[in-house]
């Protein structure tokens, strides 16, 4: 390893441990709320953790682009396992279609969270319901609340290593 990475584990490390800590926290008491038949959903979740809690002075990391971005994959998911029914287009199309979709209205609206196309792919994918609608939305209210919460301690482990 070069000496930067020593330096930076050796300065750094307790942010590192707690910081993913939190994470890991925070993903145990989400999937204890979560039902385990929406995990094509929930691994966007996932991806929404390491942001806030490893890049957390990162654009995507704000409440407006969590919260947006994911309200905007839960639209997009749904108007294309809703509209483009599987018998009239294959549903790779829907799929793709439904990420589409979601980076086209996540930059319309300014809440770019490039975990939420994940979620339109996996609410495009297993469909719509109301209980995955609300996992959605307690998930990512959750972080964005911690994120507000702990943002005036938690570093920026990502961009300390450019």
């Amino acid at each position: 390893m070069p000496s930067r990475i020593y330096e930076e584990l050796r300065l750094f490390w307790k942010n590192y441990i707690i910081q993913s800590f939190l994470a890991s926290i925070t993903m145990f008491i989400l999937l204890l709320l979560l039902s385990m038949e929406h995990i094509v959903v929930i691994s966007s979740i996932g991806s929404t953790a390491f942001i806030v809690f490893a890049m957390p002075k990162s654009a995507t990391a704000r409440p407006r682009k969590v919260i947006g971005g994911h309200l905007t994959g839960l639209f997009s998911g749904s108007l294309c396992s809703s509209i483009l029914h599987p018998i009239h287009f294959p549903p790779i199309l829907t799929y793709s279609l439904a990420v589409g979709l979601s980076i086209l209205l996540m930059i319309i609206t300014d809440t770019e969270h490039p975990p939420a196309s994940g979620t339109a792919l996996g609410i495009a994918i297993t469909g719509f319901s109301f209980s995955i609608a609300c996992s959605i939305i307690v998930s990512v209210l959750i972080l964005s609340g911690i994120h507000k919460i702990l943002e005036p301690f938690l570093e920026d482990l990502v961009e300390r290593k450019r």
